[in-house]
């Protein structure tokens, strides 16, 4: 007789018949005894998300520090120093006085030496050569860093299919950084003992859209999306604010490709003048968003007023909507590492460009974007 699908099913009088072996599995129990233990594992924030998200954190410290290294590296003058990409064999610095003057014969072909640093000293050159090594030395333990952990974490399961190919295309987009370091060092190897703008640019950008991609990944593995997100408007504000980030980055990177932070060292204004007279002074017009000093560096100062108006605008708005406790904290924080950034801005630009204040000033551009990573994940 066949059973009504509409009609209910008494469980307990089907039990009541049913044969007393125990080793009868119940149609009620049929499920895994580890089966909500399994689904729990690959939520966020589970012990094994939490272990991933923590490699990919620490991988963001080391780019955070490689970024500012970097930073010293441009502002010493040091980046020239190595002439060769030995991405193995460079692993080990000069041991003995042969291999430094080696090292500081191959240094004195270059057109850095002979048109800038032609009365270098040995001792001299071996204060510019560290400065590089460590630079090359930190992005290949970069390298190691986040490839066994990857390899680890695939082979044991502990990462999606999914996740590791993912995590695969950063490596490989890591490769690429190394190829444009180089790629940006042959440029100062030529006539002009300078790094191309537009190279150290891509460089620049490129690690932090690494930094991007590894910090978004993370708090994709510590957080799970927020039950009830914040307003639509709000999101592409919050969006907004990040692209704004992102172009005052690449601006900043021409900023220091050709040094237009010597230029023009007051504030607010621009040597008295709100828009320099000499902006479109270069033909053709365009040349002047990458060679001009004074197009270049209105071009950063308008990517930080853009900001200045955005972030509290932001903060502001969110103030008033329904948000979680993690996501107001992540604005606080947005609108605190502005304000910060803004004045060691502005401070490294009217005492000239000093090492330290300048070398900060690009840390805290990587971490401004960090902020805005988190402002953006916290509003889903």
């Amino acid at each position: 007789m066949a059973l009504d699908a509409g009609a209910g099913f008494d469980y307990a009088y089907a039990r009541k018949f049913a044969p007393s072996d125990a080793s009868q599995p119940d149609p009620m129990n049929s499920l895994p005894a580890n089966a909500a233990s399994i689904d729990a594992d690959r939520e966020p924030g589970a012990r094994r998300e939490v272990a991933a998200a923590t490699w990919l954190l620490v991988c963001c410290v080391m780019v955070f520090a490689m970024v500012v290294v970097g930073g010293v590296t441009r502002l010493t003058h040091s980046g020239l120093s190595i002439v060769e990409w030995q991405p193995i064999v460079g692993t080990i610095p000069p041991l003995n006085d042969g291999q430094w003057m080696a090292a500081f014969r191959k240094y004195q072909l270059t057109p850095e030496y002979r048109q800038v640093n032609h009365q270098m000293a040995l001792y001299e050159f071996k204060r510019i050569f560290w400065w590089e090594y460590f630079h090359r030395l930190l992005g290949r333990l970069i390298g190691v860093v986040f490839l066994l952990p990857l390899v680890w974490f695939w082979w044991r399961r502990r990462i999606d299919q999914a996740l590791a190919l993912k995590l695969s295309g950063i490596f490989v987009l890591g490769g690429l950084q190394g190829a444009m370091g180089w790629y940006m060092v042959q440029s100062g190897l030529v006539d002009d003992p300078r790094v191309s703008q537009y190279r150290l640019t891509a460089h620049l950008v490129i690690a932090l859209a690494i930094y991007a991609l590894m910090l978004w990944t993370a708090l994709g593995l510590l957080y799970a999306r927020a039950p009830a997100s914040a307003p639509p408007r709000l999101r592409r504000l919050s969006w907004a604010v990040t692209a704004a980030v992102g172009y005052m980055l690449v601006t900043g990177g021409f900023v220091a490709g050709i040094r237009a932070g010597f230029a023009y060292n007051t504030f607010p204004l621009m040597n008295g003048q709100v828009v320099p007279r000499e902006i479109f002074m270069l033909d053709p017009w365009y040349l002047n968003f990458f060679n001009n000093m004074a197009t270049v560096q209105f071009d950063h100062r308008l990517g930080a007023w853009l900001l200045a108006v955005l972030v509290p605008w932001l903060w502001l708005a969110a103030r008033r909507a329904s948000l979680s406790p993690r996501a107001r904290l992540a604005l606080n924080l947005l609108l605190g590492m502005l304000a910060l950034q803004i004045a060691l801005g502005v401070s490294t630009l009217l005492l000239i460009v000093p090492i330290p204040l300048a070398a900060m000033h690009q840390g805290g551009a990587v971490l401004l974007l960090g902020a805005a990573l988190f402002a953006n994940h916290s509003l889903r």
